[in-house]
This record gives C-alpha cells, sequence and structure tokens, in this order.
C-alpha cells in the first residue's frame, strides 16, 4: 500500500518535536492518524504516548506555543479498500488521539465532524472546500490576539 522509503529518511513526530524551539509565535499542527488505519491500534497508542510526552515537553520548555492536532476523518470505502481500513476503525483512532491529549493546552481541529456532515462524497484526502473549511478553523486558532 506504500511505496519503499529508506529508513534514514523516516522522522518521527515525537523527535521532531524535540528539535523545536516554541515561543508564543509558534504554532506546531500535527495529524497522524490515517498512516496508523492499517496497524493493531496498540501502535497507534504506543506512537501517541511519544507524541504526547514530547508536546508535555515542549508546552514546558515554551509555553507559548501553539498545538494544534486535526482528528480523523471519514473516508471513501471502495471495495478494495474496505479490505484494509472502516471507518469504525478509523472513529477508534480518532477516540484515542482525543482521550490522549484530553486535558492538555492543544487545539483540535475536528475534521471527523466537519468530512462526516458535508454533503460531499467522502474520501481519506477530503476535497477543496472541507480542506478550506479545516484551515479556516485552524486559523481561528491563530489569528487573533493570542497575548491574552
Amino acid at each position: 500500500r506504500f511505496s519503499t522509503v529508506a529508513a534514514n529518511e523516516l522522522r518521527y513526530v515525537a523527535n521532531e518535536l524535540e528539535g523545536i524551539v516554541g515561543g508564543k509565535d509558534v504554532v506546531v499542527a500535527i495529524t497522524i492518524w490515517s498512516h496508523f488505519s492499517t496497524f493493531p491500534v496498540e501502535v497507534y497508542i504506543r506512537r501517541l504516548r511519544n507524541i504526547r510526552r514530547a508536546v508535555l515537553r515542549l508546552l514546558d520548555r515554551s509555553p507559548g506555543t501553539l498545538v494544534v492536532l486535526k482528528t480523523a476523518n471519514v473516508q471513501e470505502l471502495t471495495p478494495e479498500v474496505s479490505l484494509y481500513n472502516s471507518d469504525w476503525f478509523s472513529l477508534q483512532l480518532d477516540s484515542v488521539l482525543r482521550s490522549m491529549f484530553r486535558g492538555l493546552d492543544v487545539v483540535l481541529v475536528d475534521a471527523w465532524e466537519m468530512t462526516l456532515a458535508h454533503y460531499l462524497p467522502h474520501a481519506l484526502h477530503p476535497p477543496p472546500i472541507i480542506i478550506k473549511n479545516q484551515i479556516d478553523v485552524f486559523l481561528s486558532h491563530i489569528c487573533h490576539d493570542r497575548r491574552s
């Protein structure tokens, strides 16, 4: 399902977060669920735990940093795709993500509701109008007076 990637090109979100110098003018956006939709949920939980710890360390060293997480979204389930994917499992991953980051000073862009409620067909990579809506929500958390 995925093309070959050299191991030295792989990056882990948690490791990348360690290298970020945060601050009041820094925004970190994370979206991760889709690449784990064909793995057991335990693998996803382990990865999210590492990301959560890295986010906490980032917020400790740079409290003004804005961390935004995009949730999972519904997708088209063709006969082929439904052999290795389902919205039910994606919803489970979405629930895990929400639980893992509940109570932390992070923002969620609720892509699940935005794609589920839209009249356009479901798609793993949503059409431009849904992406625009997600970007608008994302920007609504950035483009206001963050000094308060």
